[in-house]
């Protein structure tokens, strides 16, 4: 009877991990589409360099009011890597690739991402998860890649590069800001990544942003710059690492496999476009993969 308070913390634990998590893919099912609306009129490296400054300038300001003790000399490298991720990587890479594929033939790649964060999730941490684990999370990939392959007219060599890429660049940040979280905290580690990648950022922001022609920006793209900053670089991460950090990294990062459904589900509700019943049935797939790496993975 001694143990149960403890079990019941570890249930309790567990969910807090999956919610976290949820939340976190939510907010990132807009990142794509937000992106897409940026770079129809901005420069791919001027929406990186944006996102990442305005973003890194609040992160600043949070780390300095929380009083945030200084990362170790270590955890900076860790840091470099993370923001080499997400902060670099797969903003640029992604609004690059979006000049040559649309967001729904990105979808394709997305369906990777929980498997490639799995898999640098096992390397890092050096917990290798079981065959029902990995039988789940490939057929959930599966489901989703199966689905938006069928979907596709047209395709790049350079764009599918391009998001092969950043797909590799975000599971790896992925997992290393899992692994950090747990020692400096979900919204501490994303913040401390972007103050990294100031000194990049800045300066490439402010040589391109004379040449921006900001008078004649439409609201679109004013829109899907400020949900990329606020929403896709700071927000969501808050909660994603944390969910990351609370749960099992390779289990979480399964929760991804929603994330082209979710934004395919909020393009029809706001913009009115039709639901097939494939889409339907390889969300129930997804979701199914889901519960069951939750469940038996």
């Amino acid at each position: 009877m001694a143990e149960q308070p403890i079990f019941v913390d570890q249930v309790y634990t567990s969910n807090k991990s999956w919610i976290y998590g949820g939340i976190g893919v939510l907010i990132f099912a807009g990142s794509l589409p937000m992106t897409q609306l940026a770079v129809n009129q901005l420069n791919p490296w001027l929406v990186t360099g944006l996102r990442g400054v305005i973003a890194g300038a609040i992160a600043l300001v949070l780390l300095k009011t929380r009083q945030q003790p200084i990362p170790t000399a270590k955890q900076w490298w860790i840091l470099a890597v993370i923001a080499a991720g997400v902060v670099l990587g797969f903003p640029l890479l992604t609004a690059l690739a979006l000049q040559y594929v649309s967001s729904a033939h990105s979808v394709v790649f997305l369906g990777l991402l929980p498997l490639c964060t799995s898999l640098f999730s096992a390397l890092r941490e050096k917990h290798i998860p079981g065959p029902l684990f990995w039988c789940f999370a490939v057929v959930g990939s599966a489901c989703v890649v199966g689905y938006a392959i069928s979907q596709i007219t047209a395709t790049s060599l350079v764009g599918d590069a391009l998001m092969l890429a950043a797909i590799i660049t975000c599971g790896l940040g992925y997992a290393e800001g899992a692994a950090l979280s747990r020692k400096l905290g979900g919204w501490q580690v994303i913040c401390w990544a972007l103050v990294v990648s100031l000194p990049v950022l800045l300066p490439l922001t402010v040589v391109l942003l004379p040449a921006a022609h900001l008078q004649n920006i439409h609201f679109s793209t004013i829109v899907g710059l400020v949900y990329v900053t606020f929403f896709s670089m700071l927000i969501g991460f808050f909660f994603w690492y944390q969910g990351l950090a609370l749960g099992d990294t390779a289990k979480i990062s399964q929760l991804q496999l929603l994330q082209p459904f979710i934004a395919l589900g909020l393009s029809a509700l706001i913009m009115g476009d039709t639901i097939s019943s494939g889409m339907l049935m390889a969300c129930v797939g997804a979701l199914l993969c889901v519960v069951g790496v939750r469940r038996y993975g």
